[in-house]
């Protein structure tokens, strides 16, 4: 099937909240927690080194990453979206259409590539992690799923590093916040990573190794423990034509979502 039209992700009326799935679930809060369990077994996979994976940090690095995560849900998991989508008001995520997406994921790559990551302490990783971030999040490639598999990505790129990532050091909401707070204005193509540079920070912890040559901070259950299930049309919405985005200022903050920041 084609995915290429907003209404081409959901089931018809009367099911039109729900996106198709592989379960032909059509209760959208029965398909996110039946979503949740079949993706938590996979992340686990993941970040065991259960699954033989190639780090490239490029397109094909998170579409492998989703495909993996999302194979027992969706028939188009590791597919970018065909629509764009936005969330609130102001800028929306990446635009398909005129290649927004495919750029940003080679600015991700660029910028993993271009940093000695073994060198960073914990404040500049913060920094230059935040802005890895900020680019895949303004990506947002998937329909769905861009959250969970941003996470794991992230953490494959702090393997580059001394420090694993623990997103339980935030709260959904904090982290929501910061991601949304990243975006462009209405007109720009760079995201600002300023508010997520406090929340990388706080979530960095020291990599040390236990004798079997595993993280004594377990990725995977920080990861899997900052997911949460929520219904696909309930988190993005199809871009809005409302006014410049305002950023405000003050603290910034992390966590998971499928449209303001990359929670979901």
């Amino acid at each position: 099937m084609a995915f290429d039209t907003w209404e081409s992700y959901f089931y018809p009326p009367p099911d039109e909240g729900t996106l198709r799935n592989l379960f032909d679930e059509r209760d959208a809060r029965t398909l996110s927690l039946l979503e949740y369990v079949e993706t938590m077994r996979r992340q686990r996979e993941l970040l065991s080194g259960d699954v033989a994976f190639t780090r490239t940090y490029d397109a094909a690095h998170v579409r492998a990453i989703h495909r993996h995560l999302f194979q027992d849900v969706f028939e188009w998991a590791g597919e970018f979206r065909g629509v764009n989508i936005s969330k609130g008001v102001g800028r929306g995520f990446g635009d398909v259409k005129a290649g927004e997406v495919d750029r940003l994921l080679e600015d991700v790559r660029a910028r993993v590539a271009g940093t000695d990551w073994s060198v960073l302490d914990r404040e500049a990783f913060g920094e230059k992690a935040a802005v890895v971030f900020a680019y895949l999040n303004q990506a947002h490639p998937f329909r769905e799923g861009n959250g969970r598999a941003g996470k794991v990505f992230m953490e494959h790129v702090a393997e580059l590093s001394r420090f694993t990532l623990d997103y339980g050091q935030v709260s959904p909401e904090v982290w929501n916040q910061a991601s949304q707070l990243s975006r462009p204005n209405m007109f720009d193509y760079d995201p600002d990573p300023a508010s997520l540079v406090p929340v990388f920070r706080a979530i960095a912890q020291p990599r040390t190794n236990d004798p079997a040559g595993l993280s004594s901070t377990s990725p995977g259950r920080s990861v899997l423990r900052a997911s949460y299930p929520q219904a696909a049309s309930e988190a993005t919405s199809q871009p809005s034509q409302t006014g410049p985005q305002r950023r405000r200022s003050g603290p910034y903050m992390p966590g998971r979502g499928s449209g303001q920041g990359m929670g979901e």
